[in-house]
């Protein structure tokens, strides 16, 4: 299956995170209205089992709240300032749910909803997230990826239709990840390095196999136009803007 994104594509990391709070509705909404070619965004559960959308596993970082989002049920999650912490316009920014931003933006910009159960790698995220996307009919327009293979693996089963993005680290873990070994534990249509690791030999192994290569997250407009000029054919970046940046 295709991914339906230009090449080089610009993917908002956690929606325009450089100028709104990120993973909130604010940042996605700036990110499109930014010409972003896509939104990445994090998918965990909560302690009631709704499909939250935040990065970190505990709340401190990006709210006024604290402990983890695991053990935290919606209601209280929902009582929780997610914007103050960047600028005290976004006050009253919420976490939303999964299901709130496909509400307000599925199908108007190609998401990457990452997977982000590495604390709790058997609980049900891949399936609840699979069946939020086949409920608004978003299977064309959404990209799972994960660090974990058999994370993606489980999201092929639920919804077969779905690209499949392999998150690898840097180091020589990310490296073997990197190899023909990522490709034989997730059949994945793209990989997603980072920035880092990233060669011309690793692009044009990773073409050779079919595949696309977005790398993350890259903050200098320099260094974007570079990995550009060696083929990568997309990168994530906090400010979807960034190659206008630099001239």
């Amino acid at each position: 299956m295709s991914i339906p994104l230009p090449t080089p594509a610009i993917f908002a990391h956690r929606g325009d995170s450089a100028h709104a709070p990120e993973n909130t509705l604010a940042a996605f909404e700036l990110a499109i209205r930014k010409g972003a070619d896509a939104i990445e965004l994090d998918a965990m559960l909560c302690a009631s089992g709704e499909v939250v959308v935040i990065h970190d596993e505990t709340l401190e970082r990006t709210t006024d709240g604290q402990g983890r989002v695991s053990e935290t049920p919606l209601a209280a999650l929902r009582e929780l300032d997610a914007g103050s912490w960047f600028a005290p316009r976004f006050r009253g920014e919420h976490i939303p749910t999964l299901e709130e931003v496909l509400e307000a933006i599925g199908g108007r910009i190609y998401l990457n909803i990452e997977l982000k159960n590495y604390a709790t790698p058997r609980d049900p995220l891949p399936e609840r997230v699979a069946t939020l996307v086949e409920r608004f009919g978003l299977e064309e327009n959404v990209l799972f990826s994960s660090f974990n293979p058999w994370t993606l693996r489980r999201a092929r089963a639920r919804l077969p239709r779905v690209p499949l993005g392999l998150l690898t680290a840097p180091g020589w873990t990310g490296g073997v990840l990197n190899g023909p070994l990522g490709r034989l534990l997730v059949p994945y249509e793209a990989l997603h390095p980072e920035r880092r690791s990233v060669t011309p030999a690793l692009v044009a192994a990773v073409h050779r196999r079919g595949a696309r290569l977005h790398t993350y997250t890259v903050e200098d407009p320099a260094e974007a136009r570079y990995l550009f000029a060696l083929g990568v054919d997309g990168i994530f970046a906090n400010d979807p803007a960034i190659v206008e940046e630099g001239g």
